[in-house]
Protein backbone atom coordinates (compact mmCIF):
# COMPACT_ATOMS: atom_id res chain seq x y z
CA UNK A 1 0.00 0.00 0.00
CA UNK A 2 1.39 3.78 -0.73
CA UNK A 3 0.61 6.40 1.49
CA UNK A 4 0.76 10.09 0.76
CA UNK A 5 1.61 12.94 3.56
CA UNK A 6 -0.83 16.00 4.42
CA UNK A 7 0.87 19.03 6.17
CA UNK A 8 0.12 22.42 7.24
CA UNK A 9 2.44 24.84 8.69
CA UNK A 10 1.92 27.37 11.92
CA UNK A 11 3.81 29.67 11.11
CA UNK A 12 5.04 32.53 13.72
CA UNK A 13 6.34 35.82 13.23
CA UNK A 14 7.68 38.28 15.79
CA UNK A 15 6.49 41.80 14.27
CA UNK A 16 9.35 44.63 13.75
CA UNK A 17 7.75 47.12 16.18
CA UNK A 18 9.61 49.83 18.95
CA UNK A 19 7.56 48.22 21.28
CA UNK A 20 5.64 45.29 22.73
CA UNK A 21 2.06 44.29 22.26
CA UNK A 22 0.42 45.63 25.17
CA UNK A 23 3.10 47.87 26.96
CA UNK A 24 5.41 50.43 25.56
CA UNK A 25 8.80 48.05 26.99
CA UNK A 26 11.31 47.82 23.97
CA UNK A 27 11.42 44.80 21.98
CA UNK A 28 14.78 43.60 21.52
CA UNK A 29 17.37 40.82 20.75
CA UNK A 30 20.84 40.26 22.81
CA UNK A 31 20.15 42.63 25.63
CA UNK A 32 20.68 40.89 29.65
CA UNK A 33 18.24 38.60 30.14
CA UNK A 34 14.78 39.64 32.15
CA UNK A 35 16.01 43.40 31.00
CA UNK A 36 12.94 44.31 28.34
CA UNK A 37 10.09 43.71 30.77
CA UNK A 38 7.30 45.48 33.42
CA UNK A 39 4.63 44.91 35.09
CA UNK A 40 2.23 43.97 31.90
CA UNK A 41 5.14 41.74 30.73
CA UNK A 42 5.04 39.74 34.17
CA UNK A 43 1.43 40.19 34.68
CA UNK A 44 2.17 42.01 37.87
CA UNK A 45 -1.62 42.71 40.00
CA UNK A 46 -2.95 45.90 38.57
CA UNK A 47 -1.28 46.02 35.51
CA UNK A 48 -3.28 46.34 32.55
CA UNK A 49 -2.55 46.02 28.70
CA UNK A 50 -3.22 49.09 26.29
CA UNK A 51 -3.01 47.71 22.52
CA UNK A 52 0.00 48.44 19.88
CA UNK A 53 -1.57 50.22 16.59
CA UNK A 54 1.78 49.52 14.86
CA UNK A 55 1.08 46.01 15.37
CA UNK A 56 -2.55 46.06 14.20
CA UNK A 57 -1.01 48.07 11.15
CA UNK A 58 1.50 45.51 10.28
CA UNK A 59 -0.85 42.50 10.77
CA UNK A 60 -3.57 44.20 8.20
CA UNK A 61 -0.69 44.61 5.80
CA UNK A 62 0.04 40.85 5.93
CA UNK A 63 -3.37 40.38 5.25
CA UNK A 64 -3.45 42.25 2.06
CA UNK A 65 -0.05 40.79 0.82
CA UNK A 66 -1.68 37.36 1.41
CA UNK A 67 -5.33 38.28 -0.37
CA UNK A 68 -6.57 37.68 3.06
CA UNK A 69 -10.02 38.78 4.61
CA UNK A 70 -9.64 41.38 6.97
CA UNK A 71 -12.41 40.70 9.59
CA UNK A 72 -14.40 44.34 10.27
CA UNK A 73 -13.81 43.50 14.32
CA UNK A 74 -11.31 41.19 15.84
CA UNK A 75 -11.12 40.40 19.79
CA UNK A 76 -8.69 39.72 22.04
CA UNK A 77 -8.80 36.18 24.44
CA UNK A 78 -7.42 34.95 26.91
CA UNK A 79 -5.38 31.23 26.55
CA UNK A 80 -5.25 29.26 29.45
CA UNK A 81 -2.12 27.41 30.03
CA UNK A 82 0.42 26.71 33.55
CA UNK A 83 3.96 27.36 31.92
CA UNK A 84 6.77 29.29 33.16
CA UNK A 85 7.33 30.89 29.92
CA UNK A 86 3.67 33.13 30.30
CA UNK A 87 3.83 34.43 33.86
CA UNK A 88 0.73 35.17 33.54
CA UNK A 89 -0.66 32.08 33.58
CA UNK A 90 -2.48 32.87 30.39
CA UNK A 91 -1.39 33.75 26.77
CA UNK A 92 -3.85 37.07 25.18
CA UNK A 93 -4.50 36.12 21.36
CA UNK A 94 -7.20 35.48 19.25
CA UNK A 95 -9.58 32.62 18.95
CA UNK A 96 -12.77 32.52 17.02
CA UNK A 97 -12.47 36.38 15.58
CA UNK A 98 -8.93 36.60 13.92
CA UNK A 99 -7.96 39.54 12.27
CA UNK A 100 -7.10 38.05 9.08
CA UNK A 101 -8.93 34.99 7.35
CA UNK A 102 -8.71 32.69 4.06
CA UNK A 103 -5.64 33.84 2.09
CA UNK A 104 -2.59 31.77 0.13
CA UNK A 105 0.66 31.83 -0.29
CA UNK A 106 2.07 30.86 -3.87
CA UNK A 107 5.25 28.45 -4.01
CA UNK A 108 7.99 27.12 -6.29
CA UNK A 109 9.22 23.38 -6.88
CA UNK A 110 12.44 22.63 -7.65
CA UNK A 111 12.75 22.66 -11.41
CA UNK A 112 14.29 20.39 -13.74
CA UNK A 113 17.83 22.71 -13.59
CA UNK A 114 18.79 25.81 -11.47
CA UNK A 115 18.24 27.23 -14.50
CA UNK A 116 14.66 26.27 -15.49
CA UNK A 117 11.60 27.35 -13.78
CA UNK A 118 9.57 24.86 -11.41
CA UNK A 119 6.19 24.42 -11.24
CA UNK A 120 3.93 27.17 -9.32
CA UNK A 121 1.07 26.70 -7.03
CA UNK A 122 -0.99 28.47 -4.42
CA UNK A 123 -1.10 27.01 -0.67
CA UNK A 124 -4.06 27.85 0.81
CA UNK A 125 -4.27 29.59 4.45
CA UNK A 126 -6.82 29.37 7.27
CA UNK A 127 -5.92 32.18 9.24
CA UNK A 128 -3.86 34.78 10.71
CA UNK A 129 -4.37 35.90 14.03
CA UNK A 130 -2.47 38.73 16.21
CA UNK A 131 -1.06 37.68 19.48
CA UNK A 132 1.59 38.43 22.27
CA UNK A 133 4.74 36.26 22.67
CA UNK A 134 5.70 34.26 25.24
CA UNK A 135 9.28 34.08 27.14
CA UNK A 136 12.30 31.68 26.29
CA UNK A 137 13.27 28.51 27.94
CA UNK A 138 16.77 27.45 28.02
CA UNK A 139 16.83 23.76 29.73
CA UNK A 140 19.79 22.26 31.17
CA UNK A 141 20.04 19.04 32.82
CA UNK A 142 18.94 19.26 36.49
CA UNK A 143 16.96 22.83 35.65
CA UNK A 144 15.45 25.37 33.45
CA UNK A 145 16.49 28.87 33.47
CA UNK A 146 13.76 31.63 31.68
CA UNK A 147 14.21 35.11 29.69
CA UNK A 148 11.03 37.07 29.59
CA UNK A 149 12.56 40.18 27.25
CA UNK A 150 10.71 38.22 24.43
CA UNK A 151 7.66 37.58 26.25
CA UNK A 152 4.80 40.00 25.19
CA UNK A 153 6.54 41.00 21.91
CA UNK A 154 3.73 41.18 19.15
CA UNK A 155 3.66 37.30 17.65
CA UNK A 156 1.76 36.66 13.99
CA UNK A 157 0.74 33.18 13.54
CA UNK A 158 0.02 32.38 10.03
CA UNK A 159 -1.74 28.91 9.75
CA UNK A 160 -1.62 27.40 6.78
CA UNK A 161 -4.45 24.46 5.27
CA UNK A 162 -3.38 21.59 5.45
CA UNK A 163 -2.08 22.14 1.90
CA UNK A 164 0.99 20.62 1.15
CA UNK A 165 2.41 16.87 0.38
CA UNK A 166 6.10 16.92 0.59
CA UNK A 167 8.70 17.95 2.41
CA UNK A 168 9.75 19.69 -0.57
CA UNK A 169 6.83 22.22 -0.53
CA UNK A 170 7.23 22.95 2.96
CA UNK A 171 10.53 24.17 2.56
CA UNK A 172 8.93 26.30 -0.51
CA UNK A 173 6.38 27.66 1.49
CA UNK A 174 8.12 28.88 4.16
CA UNK A 175 11.18 30.04 1.83
CA UNK A 176 8.33 31.98 -0.19
CA UNK A 177 6.55 33.43 2.98
CA UNK A 178 9.60 34.42 4.22
CA UNK A 179 10.71 36.48 0.96
CA UNK A 180 7.45 38.40 1.38
CA UNK A 181 7.49 39.21 4.74
CA UNK A 182 10.56 40.98 3.95
CA UNK A 183 9.65 42.60 1.16
CA UNK A 184 6.79 44.40 3.19
CA UNK A 185 8.85 45.55 6.03
CA UNK A 186 6.92 43.20 8.44
CA UNK A 187 10.02 41.42 9.90
CA UNK A 188 13.41 39.99 9.41
CA UNK A 189 12.33 36.49 10.18
CA UNK A 190 15.63 36.06 11.95
CA UNK A 191 14.76 32.26 12.51
CA UNK A 192 18.06 32.29 15.02
CA UNK A 193 16.71 35.14 16.69
CA UNK A 194 13.15 33.82 16.89
CA UNK A 195 11.54 36.46 15.03
CA UNK A 196 10.16 33.26 12.72
CA UNK A 197 9.39 30.14 14.10
CA UNK A 198 7.22 27.38 12.46
CA UNK A 199 5.25 24.16 13.90
CA UNK A 200 4.28 20.88 11.60
CA UNK A 201 1.03 19.33 11.23
CA UNK A 202 1.72 15.71 9.46
CA UNK A 203 -0.60 12.93 8.76
CA UNK A 204 0.02 10.26 6.16
CA UNK A 205 -3.40 8.15 4.60
CA UNK A 206 -3.41 5.92 1.88
CA UNK A 207 -2.99 7.07 -1.67
CA UNK A 208 -6.50 7.74 -3.07
CA UNK A 209 -8.21 8.27 0.04
CA UNK A 210 -9.83 11.70 1.38
CA UNK A 211 -10.09 11.19 4.97
CA UNK A 212 -7.09 13.01 7.05
CA UNK A 213 -4.47 10.31 9.49
CA UNK A 214 -4.17 11.29 12.72
CA UNK A 215 -2.19 14.54 12.98
CA UNK A 216 1.01 14.81 15.01
CA UNK A 217 2.37 18.30 15.67
CA UNK A 218 6.20 18.85 15.19
CA UNK A 219 7.95 21.58 17.35
CA UNK A 220 11.72 22.56 17.77
CA UNK A 221 11.96 23.21 13.76
CA UNK A 222 14.39 26.25 13.82
CA UNK A 223 15.19 26.40 10.42
CA UNK A 224 13.66 26.34 7.17
CA UNK A 225 15.93 23.06 6.36
CA UNK A 226 15.09 22.14 9.33
CA UNK A 227 11.57 21.95 8.94
CA UNK A 228 12.40 19.83 5.78
CA UNK A 229 14.15 17.64 7.21
CA UNK A 230 12.18 16.87 10.25
CA UNK A 231 8.80 16.50 8.31
CA UNK A 232 10.58 14.21 5.75
CA UNK A 233 11.83 11.84 8.98
CA UNK A 234 8.07 12.21 10.67
CA UNK A 235 6.46 11.41 7.58
CA UNK A 236 8.66 7.85 6.87
CA UNK A 237 8.48 7.41 10.69
CA UNK A 238 4.74 7.44 10.50
CA UNK A 239 4.45 5.18 7.42
CA UNK A 240 6.54 2.60 8.95
CA UNK A 241 4.45 2.75 12.12
CA UNK A 242 1.21 1.83 10.01
CA UNK A 243 3.33 -0.86 8.08
CA UNK A 244 3.65 -2.81 11.42
CA UNK A 245 0.06 -2.15 12.50
CA UNK A 246 0.92 0.20 15.50
CA UNK A 247 -1.27 3.05 16.05
CA UNK A 248 -0.08 6.82 15.63
CA UNK A 249 -1.11 8.88 18.87
CA UNK A 250 -2.12 12.20 18.40
CA UNK A 251 0.87 14.30 19.98
CA UNK A 252 3.32 16.78 20.16
CA UNK A 253 6.51 15.55 19.27
CA UNK A 254 10.07 17.33 19.15
CA UNK A 255 12.68 17.27 16.70
CA UNK A 256 16.04 16.64 17.39
CA UNK A 257 17.84 18.33 14.66
CA UNK A 258 22.11 16.97 15.85
CA UNK A 259 20.44 13.05 16.40
CA UNK A 260 17.72 13.90 13.53
CA UNK A 261 14.92 12.22 15.12
CA UNK A 262 11.61 12.89 16.71
CA UNK A 263 10.78 11.96 20.32
CA UNK A 264 7.56 12.26 22.09
CA UNK A 265 6.50 15.47 23.86
CA UNK A 266 3.16 15.60 25.28
CA UNK A 267 0.05 14.67 24.40
CA UNK A 268 -1.93 17.15 21.91
CA UNK A 269 -4.18 19.63 23.31
CA UNK A 270 -7.47 20.63 22.18
CA UNK A 271 -9.22 24.13 21.99
CA UNK A 272 -11.47 23.68 24.96
CA UNK A 273 -8.02 22.24 27.22
CA UNK A 274 -7.18 25.73 26.72
CA UNK A 275 -10.59 27.23 28.35
CA UNK A 276 -10.62 29.87 26.08
CA UNK A 277 -12.75 33.43 26.82
CA UNK A 278 -13.10 37.20 25.40
CA UNK A 279 -10.06 39.27 27.12
CA UNK A 280 -12.34 41.64 29.41
CA UNK A 281 -9.23 44.19 29.97
CA UNK A 282 -9.47 44.88 25.82
CA UNK A 283 -12.23 46.21 23.43
CA UNK A 284 -12.44 44.13 20.27
CA UNK A 285 -10.78 46.03 17.39
CA UNK A 286 -13.48 48.03 14.67
CA UNK A 287 -11.34 47.83 11.11
CA UNK A 288 -13.02 50.22 8.80
CA UNK A 289 -12.84 50.12 5.08
CA UNK A 290 -10.76 53.90 4.75
CA UNK A 291 -7.72 52.12 7.46
CA UNK A 292 -7.81 49.11 5.08
CA UNK A 293 -7.52 51.19 2.22
CA UNK A 294 -4.85 53.67 3.76
CA UNK A 295 -2.76 50.22 4.28
CA UNK A 296 -3.27 48.65 1.09
CA UNK A 297 -1.03 51.80 -0.08
CA UNK A 298 1.79 50.71 1.69
CA UNK A 299 1.83 46.81 0.47
CA UNK A 300 4.68 45.97 -2.02
CA UNK A 301 5.16 44.14 -5.12
CA UNK A 302 5.26 40.36 -4.03
CA UNK A 303 9.12 38.44 -5.08
CA UNK A 304 7.33 36.12 -7.50
CA UNK A 305 5.40 39.06 -9.46
CA UNK A 306 8.81 40.93 -9.51
CA UNK A 307 10.62 38.04 -10.74
CA UNK A 308 8.14 38.12 -14.14
CA UNK A 309 7.97 41.51 -14.43
CA UNK A 310 11.68 41.13 -14.64
CA UNK A 311 11.17 38.18 -17.15
CA UNK A 312 9.11 40.26 -19.34
CA UNK A 313 9.52 43.71 -19.13
CA UNK A 314 13.16 43.33 -18.80
CA UNK A 315 13.98 40.44 -20.65
CA UNK A 316 16.22 38.89 -18.06
CA UNK A 317 16.34 35.11 -17.78
CA UNK A 318 15.05 33.04 -15.06
CA UNK A 319 18.49 32.00 -13.91
CA UNK A 320 19.18 35.75 -13.17
CA UNK A 321 16.04 36.45 -11.96
CA UNK A 322 15.70 33.40 -9.12
CA UNK A 323 18.83 35.11 -7.86
CA UNK A 324 17.93 38.20 -7.56
CA UNK A 325 14.32 38.29 -6.73
CA UNK A 326 14.50 36.33 -3.31
CA UNK A 327 16.55 38.92 -1.78
CA UNK A 328 14.84 42.13 -1.57
CA UNK A 329 17.84 44.74 -0.59
CA UNK A 330 19.73 42.86 -3.72
CA UNK A 331 16.98 43.82 -5.90
CA UNK A 332 16.49 47.78 -4.85
CA UNK A 333 21.19 47.62 -5.46
CA UNK A 334 20.04 46.08 -9.07
CA UNK A 335 17.51 48.52 -10.03
CA UNK A 336 19.42 51.83 -9.00
CA UNK A 337 22.27 50.15 -11.33
CA UNK A 338 19.88 49.59 -14.20
CA UNK A 339 18.75 53.29 -13.50
CA UNK A 340 21.84 54.40 -14.29
CA UNK A 341 23.24 52.37 -17.33
CA UNK A 342 20.15 50.90 -18.77
CA UNK A 343 20.88 47.34 -19.45
CA UNK A 344 19.45 45.18 -17.24
CA UNK A 345 21.19 42.08 -18.71
CA UNK A 346 24.53 43.04 -18.23
CA UNK A 347 24.16 44.23 -14.94
CA UNK A 348 22.09 41.53 -13.68
CA UNK A 349 25.16 38.83 -14.61
CA UNK A 350 27.53 41.53 -12.54
CA UNK A 351 25.00 41.41 -9.51
CA UNK A 352 24.40 37.77 -9.25
CA UNK A 353 27.84 36.42 -10.84
CA UNK A 354 30.68 38.88 -9.13
CA UNK A 355 28.80 40.76 -6.30
CA UNK A 356 27.36 38.30 -4.63
CA UNK A 357 30.41 35.73 -5.11
CA UNK A 358 32.69 38.65 -3.76
CA UNK A 359 30.13 39.42 -0.39
CA UNK A 360 30.07 35.16 0.06
CA UNK A 361 33.31 35.14 0.20
CA UNK A 362 33.85 38.22 2.64
CA UNK A 363 30.88 37.14 4.92
CA UNK A 364 31.56 35.30 7.86
CA UNK A 365 29.65 34.30 11.31
CA UNK A 366 31.23 37.43 13.20
CA UNK A 367 31.29 40.11 10.45
CA UNK A 368 28.59 39.42 7.73
CA UNK A 369 28.32 41.75 4.56
CA UNK A 370 25.27 42.94 3.60
CA UNK A 371 24.55 43.95 0.01
CA UNK A 372 23.44 47.69 1.01
CA UNK A 373 27.37 47.50 2.89
CA UNK A 374 29.10 46.22 -0.41
CA UNK A 375 32.05 48.15 -0.77
CA UNK A 376 31.86 48.25 -4.29
CA UNK A 377 28.31 50.76 -4.42
CA UNK A 378 25.70 50.55 -7.46
CA UNK A 379 27.62 53.69 -8.15
CA UNK A 380 30.67 51.96 -8.73
CA UNK A 381 28.75 49.08 -10.69
CA UNK A 382 27.34 51.40 -13.02
CA UNK A 383 30.65 53.46 -13.85
CA UNK A 384 32.25 50.09 -14.39
CA UNK A 385 29.46 48.66 -17.10
CA UNK A 386 29.77 52.20 -18.95
CA UNK A 387 33.62 52.12 -18.98
CA UNK A 388 33.13 48.44 -20.69
CA UNK A 389 30.74 49.86 -23.34
CA UNK A 390 32.71 52.88 -23.99
CA UNK A 391 35.34 50.46 -24.70
CA UNK A 392 37.92 52.44 -22.12
CA UNK A 393 38.61 48.56 -20.66
CA UNK A 394 37.88 45.36 -22.38
CA UNK A 395 35.14 42.66 -20.24
CA UNK A 396 38.59 40.63 -19.10
CA UNK A 397 40.33 44.20 -17.62
CA UNK A 398 36.75 44.52 -16.06
CA UNK A 399 36.57 40.93 -14.43
CA UNK A 400 40.29 41.27 -12.97
CA UNK A 401 39.26 44.74 -11.41
CA UNK A 402 35.71 43.82 -9.52
CA UNK A 403 37.34 42.10 -6.60
CA UNK A 404 39.91 44.81 -6.08
CA UNK A 405 36.85 47.31 -6.23
CA UNK A 406 35.56 45.06 -3.56
CA UNK A 407 38.76 45.08 -1.35
CA UNK A 408 39.54 48.30 -2.03
CA UNK A 409 36.46 50.48 -2.49
CA UNK A 410 37.88 52.37 -5.01
CA UNK A 411 35.73 53.24 -8.35
CA UNK A 412 36.79 51.03 -11.69
CA UNK A 413 38.36 54.80 -13.12
CA UNK A 414 40.60 55.02 -10.00
CA UNK A 415 42.12 51.80 -10.51
CA UNK A 416 41.93 52.08 -14.62
CA UNK A 417 44.10 54.98 -13.96
CA UNK A 418 46.43 53.72 -11.32
CA UNK A 419 47.69 50.53 -13.25
CA UNK A 420 47.39 51.90 -16.92
CA UNK A 421 44.41 49.36 -17.89
CA UNK A 422 42.86 51.36 -20.40
CA UNK A 423 41.89 49.35 -24.08
CA UNK A 424 44.72 49.96 -26.25
CA UNK A 425 43.67 50.73 -30.19
CA UNK A 426 46.78 51.32 -31.45
CA UNK A 427 46.77 49.46 -34.16
CA UNK A 428 50.43 49.30 -35.37
CA UNK A 429 51.21 47.44 -32.11
CA UNK A 430 48.17 45.51 -32.18
CA UNK A 431 49.07 44.44 -35.71
CA UNK A 432 52.31 43.19 -35.16
CA UNK A 433 51.41 40.58 -32.42
CA UNK A 434 48.49 39.52 -34.80
CA UNK A 435 51.41 38.79 -37.35
CA UNK A 436 53.17 36.43 -34.00
CA UNK A 437 49.81 34.74 -33.14
CA UNK A 438 49.38 33.77 -36.22
CA UNK A 439 53.01 32.82 -36.90
CA UNK A 440 52.85 31.36 -33.03
CA UNK A 441 49.64 29.07 -34.15
CA UNK A 442 50.01 27.82 -37.80
CA UNK A 443 47.43 25.35 -37.06
CA UNK A 444 44.74 27.48 -36.12
CA UNK A 445 44.93 29.80 -38.56
CA UNK A 446 45.07 27.06 -41.95
CA UNK A 447 41.97 25.32 -39.74
CA UNK A 448 40.56 29.27 -40.22
CA UNK A 449 41.48 29.60 -43.95
CA UNK A 450 39.63 26.26 -44.19
CA UNK A 451 36.32 27.37 -42.94
CA UNK A 452 36.24 26.02 -39.42
CA UNK A 453 35.16 29.69 -37.67
CA UNK A 454 35.95 28.84 -33.67
CA UNK A 455 39.36 28.34 -35.06
CA UNK A 456 39.75 32.13 -34.36
CA UNK A 457 39.28 32.11 -30.94
CA UNK A 458 42.92 30.84 -30.31
CA UNK A 459 44.64 33.51 -31.66
CA UNK A 460 42.67 36.02 -29.93
CA UNK A 461 43.46 34.58 -26.70
CA UNK A 462 47.27 34.74 -27.73
CA UNK A 463 46.73 38.47 -28.32
CA UNK A 464 45.00 39.16 -25.07
CA UNK A 465 47.22 37.33 -23.03
CA UNK A 466 50.15 39.38 -24.27
CA UNK A 467 47.95 42.61 -23.97
CA UNK A 468 47.07 41.68 -20.65
CA UNK A 469 43.68 42.40 -21.80
CA UNK A 470 43.84 45.75 -23.02
CA UNK A 471 43.41 45.22 -26.63
CA UNK A 472 40.33 46.54 -28.25
CA UNK A 473 38.56 42.85 -28.81
CA UNK A 474 36.87 44.64 -32.27
CA UNK A 475 40.23 45.52 -33.46
CA UNK A 476 42.17 42.56 -32.93
CA UNK A 477 38.99 40.52 -34.54
CA UNK A 478 39.17 42.66 -37.64
CA UNK A 479 43.09 42.78 -37.86
CA UNK A 480 43.34 38.59 -37.43
CA UNK A 481 40.40 38.50 -40.39
CA UNK A 482 42.34 41.08 -42.96
CA UNK A 483 45.61 39.26 -42.02
CA UNK A 484 44.33 35.89 -42.56
CA UNK A 485 42.62 37.05 -45.80
CA UNK A 486 45.81 37.64 -47.41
Amino acid sequence: MKFEAVIGLEVHVQLDTKSKMFTRVPCGFGKPPNSLTDAVVLGLPGALPVMNREAIDKSIKVGLLLGCKIAPVCKWDRKNYFYPDMPKNYQITQFDQPICEGGEVEIELPGDSPAVMGEHRMVKLTRIHLEEDVGKLTHYENDSLVDYNRAGSPLLEIVSEPDMYSPEETFSFLTSLRNSLIYAGISSCDMEKGQLRCDANISVRPVGTKTLGTKVELKNLNTISGVKNGVEYEIKRQIKAIEEKEEIVQETRRWNPDQRYTTPMRSKEMAHDYRYFPDPDLMPVKIDQAWIDGIAKQVPEKPFDKQRRYMSELNLPYSITSALCPDFSLCQYFELVVSLTKDPKKVGNWVVNDLLRELSNANSETNPIAVEESPVTPQHLAELVDLIDKGVISNNVAKELFPEMFSSGKSASELVQEKGLEVKSDQGEIESICVRAIENDPDAAQKFRDGKEGAINALKGFVMKETRGQANPKVVDTMLRDLLSN
